[in-house]
């Protein structure tokens, strides 16, 4: 068994050969163990790098498992906590997949409704935000919709790291195909993104896109997407420009 801190200098070694997105950022990521538990922290300038990182580091021998705590670099206007939090319950709130779940904001520690379930409650979710990263802990009906809210919380102006602790009940296997289907509903919600021109295939949690888009911007949109599902560890864009 490797010592902590062979497992770190491995680690910090295989850290120099991520393929960074090049960006002006340098990425600054700290390392540090816990009960065999890798945990990053710092910045980096942007959501492929931080997926790349994790990604990377979880193929270190003696790391049994990344915590990524890793936030996107804020390269504009500082978002204050609660207009993130707002944003992102928002999102949440209008979002038709979560129209039967209970969903609630933890502000200065105390809990606030957001919205009671619509019909029928199928679970609940709860947001919090801490200097620009987002906790969402609760219960969902499927993986599916887990990911999707991991989604939305992405897309929320200021988001500059997703904690996604939301449970599934009952539990379902992971698989490369719930992947694919995650990721296929989160398409279907993107109103910038024409999901039925999209195909979506995923293997050993790379992503593969398919199909056309109308523009360049629509095209990196799908692939960002993607990016941002949990559990993708690359992504790779064969997309087409329709004419």
């Amino acid at each position: 068994m490797q010592s902590s801190e062979a497992v770190l200098t491995l680690a910090r070694a295989a850290l120099a050969h991520v393929p960074y997105q090049g960006h002006h950022l340098h990425p600054t990521i700290n390392l540090r163990l816990s009960d065999g538990a890798l945990i990053l922290e710092g910045e980096v300038a942007d959501i492929v790098d931080k997926t790349r990182a994790a990604a990377q580091l979880r193929r270190v021998d003696g790391v049994t498992m990344v915590i990524d705590h890793l936030r996107i670099a804020n390269g504009g206007t500082p978002i204050g906590d609660g207009e993130v939090r707002a944003a992102v319950c928002e999102r949440l709130r209008s979002a038709i997949d979560f129209r039967n779940c209970k969903i609630c904001a933890r502000v200065k520690g105390q809990l606030e409704p957001v919205r009671e379930a619509v019909g029928e409650r199928s679970g609940w979710l709860e947001v919090s935000v801490h200097d620009g990263a987002v906790t969402l802990n609760g219960q969902v009906i499927s993986l599916s919709h887990m990911r999707l809210a991991g989604v939305l919380a992405w897309w929320s102006r200021g988001c500059r790291c997703v904690i996604n602790d939301i449970v599934i009940a009952p539990a379902e296997a992971d698989s490369d195909e719930e992947i694919s289907e995650a990721l296929r509903l989160v398409l279907e919600t993107d109103p910038f993104v024409d999901a039925a021109r999209i195909s979506v295939r995923t293997d050993r949690r790379v992503v593969t896109l398919d199909g056309y888009a109308s523009s360049d911007g629509a095209r990196r949109q799908v692939e960002r997407d993607a990016w941002y599902v949990h559990g993708v560890e690359n992504v790779i864009n064969h997309i087409a420009l329709s004419s």
